[in-house]
């Protein structure tokens, strides 16, 4: 991060300069930590979309470009050539790991995915049929309650345990989280499966029967949780490194990311699409809601189609559409009246020159809503799975926070519009 330029503010008469900052790639950033105090003024930015909160080496977007990459490597080289437990040690380290490097992981992960025995009676405090995200919000939360020897942020070691018991656990308790709101029996992790796998076989086995999982759709699920492991500056992310910023310990973090995630402008998005193509229902309604979409006083919209940060296409939907034809030709899945809609609706925006034009592309979102709906699950279940996905980049940007010098307790400021001062009055006065 190069310091060359410098910006000139005339703020009543006074000339206020502003030092540039040069990243590694992106624009260019105004520092204006000093303003206030030279100029007793401040920036006024709704949704922070202009403001950089902090310096970052973990995850850079380019949204015009349609590029993504983790700690420098592009998603698409990622998701074709690694796996998820690969790129959560790259996330968190910052290079990727040597062959023993790579085992001394896996097996640290793999020796933390069971949850203490006592959680168990969490979950049974939960309504039957609360919502899984419900669920993990609670339960993560409560793992400080259980683990209280990594908790101490100041202490390097602690921030270490905590990461690895977040990143193995997370599965197991968003399994759990499943299986609790259909009333099925909690089934323990297994160590002889994958990271994916061992999640599948937690979410879809029952003690009655054997269930083998489908090496396939265990690709299927890494690439999903590959594809989703952190996204730079979003809502959940700031929200972790803001909560974080007061020295809350690591699993109220996640726990508040978890619950910022959980909106639908957010991590619901690929439940919200699902929902909208139950809604269109059948294949000979998709023109009208075409129509819909095109008109502009009509409050519909389709979702899963663009992004707020990728104004070219979604780096990740192409590769999640690859795992989506695969998983839906494994499957033998051709008459199921949703996913008929969702592969017309593909066909038409790839195609239409409205959608063509304004680069309405089929995102992320699209491509893994209809996997996930193939494999069986609920779309109560699609948030908490981009939440267990996230985890590994919550915490590469905590720890990163956490170990920053320039670290200090988030503070915004507001524009405030209210009553002028104004003195009470005494009741029978008004």
């Amino acid at each position: 991060m190069a310091e060359s330029k410098s910006a000139k503010l005339l703020v009543e008469g006074k000339e206020i300069e502003l030092p540039i900052l040069s990243p590694t790639a992106g624009p260019d950033v105004m520092d204006i930590r000093k303003l206030y105090g030279q100029a007793d003024v401040f920036t006024y930015d709704p949704g922070f979309t202009s403001t950089a909160s902090c310096d970052s080496t973990i995850t850079f977007i380019d949204g015009d470009k349609g590029e993504l990459w983790y700690r420098g490597y592009p998603i698409e080289q990622l998701a074709d050539q690694s796996n998820y437990l690969e790129v959560c040690y790259l996330l968190l380290y910052g290079e990727l790991p040597t062959a023993a490097q790579m085992k001394d992981f896996e097996t640290r992960v793999t020796r933390h995915t069971m949850v203490h025995e006592q959680m168990h009676n969490f979950f049974r405090g939960f309504r039957r049929d609360a919502h899984p995200m419900a669920t993990m919000v609670g339960v993560v939360g409560a793992m400080s309650a259980f683990y209280h020897d990594s908790t101490d942020i100041s202490d390097p070691q602690q921030r270490e345990i905590a990461s690895i018991r977040l990143i193995a656990k997370l599965p197991t308790i968003a399994a759990m989280a499943y299986k609790y709101s259909i009333g099925q029996p909690f089934v323990y992790p297994r160590n002889d499966l994958s990271y994916a796998a061992n999640f599948l076989h937690m979410c879809f086995s029952v003690p009655a029967e054997q269930y083998r999982v489908e090496p396939a759709l265990a690709k299927a699920m890494d690439r999903i949780m590959t594809l989703h492991a952190d996204h730079e500056q979003n809502a959940s992310t700031s929200t972790v490194r803001l909560a974080g910023s007061s020295g809350a310990n690591p699993f109220a973090c996640i726990a508040a990311g978890i619950a910022c995630l959980w909106g639908p402008a957010h991590g619901g998005a690929n439940q919200a699409c699902l929902e909208m193509l139950r809604e269109i229902g059948s294949v000979d309604r998709i023109p009208e809601y075409i129509a819909r979409a095109k008109d502009k006083d009509d409050p519909f919209r389709l979702m899963g189609f663009g992004h707020r940060v990728y104004k070219n296409f979604d780096p990740r939907a192409k590769v999640m559409k690859e795992s989506a034809d695969e998983v839906l030709e494994l499957l033998g899945i051709h008459d199921n009246p949703t996913l008929q809609v969702a592969k017309e609706l593909e066909k038409i925006a790839l195609e239409d020159d409205y959608f063509v034009s304004k680069k309405l592309y089929p995102n992320v979102d699209f491509y893994s809503g209809i996997i996930l709906e193939a494999m069986g699950f609920p779309t109560a279940m699609f948030t908490p799975i981009f939440a267990l996905s996230r985890t590994v980049g919550w915490i590469a940007q905590w720890k990163e926070m956490i170990s920053d010098p320039q670290n200090k307790i988030g503070r915004p400021r507001q524009l405030y519009v209210g009553s002028p001062r104004r003195d009470y009055q005494d009741m029978g006065e008004r």
